[in-house]
């Protein structure tokens, strides 16, 4: 899930696929050297969004030098991947965060899991009047989305920057409700992500979602603070590579992950696509087994 993916959760217009789907990890015969014989080489299919990131081109070559086959099927929405998954129309899928896949695990019954990390696209505080976080004078104002799934992460990292206190301790139900007021150094004002930029200079800092940080005139860089990948409350925002419950183990699939952790060309296209934005993570996977299930039982509590 990309920095395109900020507000994933929320409903998006669904469209239709223009790919017809076949069986998964179909084998394609190739003739052999004039003995009758033929091999199988192993096609894994992965569903992406937007296959034309930089990332995925590398992928694909570099599978192919481990003698694996990867197919990239390309949606056009971010509702399609995890049904195609879970009916068996793919093998795998990469373009979600772990809440994301709870909430879609929780809502349809089904039991995909991450079997590895990608990268965290961090979430970041803003402004134009203050170089860091402790020259914020307390009782200043600060903006977050008023998108439910974006507020409650910036109300995350407005916490780990101590500028606010959660009565709950924080979770990725957290809203302006949740804040303790009498504990917390700054008010906080939720607005609309996209009207947020240009409303900047009225308040001491903004979260700003990475789709609208340059219409604001910023770049990533000029975040003064941000999601700490290793704050176990942006666990649940680490995108991930996606599979069924009974290909967990699956030595193929695995291999595949170790490529995309660890292949220069393919960090590079990563880091390239996010806009300089991604922070690439070798997240235990017991880690992330533990973050799904988590945040399944919160969704599941809240309904």
């Amino acid at each position: 899930m990309s920095r395109r993916t900020t507000s994933i959760i929320a409903a998006l217009a669904a469209v239709p696929l223009f790919v017809a789907l076949a069986g998964c990890a179909t084998a394609s015969p190739e003739a052999g050297s004039g003995s009758g014989e033929s091999t199988t080489p192993e096609v894994v299919k992965i569903g992406v969004v937007n296959k034309g990131d930089d990332q995925w081109a590398p992928f694909v070559d570099a599978a192919a030098e481990e003698g694996i086959t990867v197919e990239l099927v390309d949606f056009g929405s971010y509702e399609q991947p995890n049904p195609a998954l879970t009916e068996g129309e793919i093998d795998l899928n990469q373009f979600q965060h772990i809440a994301y896949l709870a909430d879609y695990n929780v809502n349809a019954g089904a039991d995909l899991t991450p079997i590895g990390s990608t990268a965290i696209y961090p979430l970041g505080l803003y402004s134009t009047k203050y170089d860091d976080v402790d020259s914020i004078p307390e009782g200043e104002t600060v903006a977050v989305p008023d998108d439910a799934t974006n507020q409650a992460r910036g109300l995350l990292v407005l916490q780990t920057a101590g500028l606010i206190e959660l009565k709950s301790g924080g979770s990725i139900f957290s809203d302006l409700a949740d804040v303790d007021t009498a504990k917390s150094k700054v008010k906080v004002t939720a607005l609309e992500a996209a009207l947020i930029p240009t409303s900047l200079p009225d308040v001491a800092a903004a979260i700003i979602n990475n789709d609208f940080i340059e219409d604001a005139g910023l770049t990533s860089d000029d975040a003064i603070a941000q999601d700490d990948p290793e704050d176990p409350n942006a666990l649940p925002y680490v995108n991930i590579f996606a599979a069924r419950a009974e290909d967990a183990d699956n030595p193929t699939y695995l291999k595949l992950v170790e490529i995309f952790q660890t292949n220069e060309a393919v960090q590079a296209g990563l880091l390239a696509s996010s806009g300089d934005t991604a922070v690439s993570l070798q997240t235990p996977v017991a880690d992330l087994v533990a973050s799904l299930k988590k945040v399944q039982e919160d969704t599941e509590a809240q309904k």
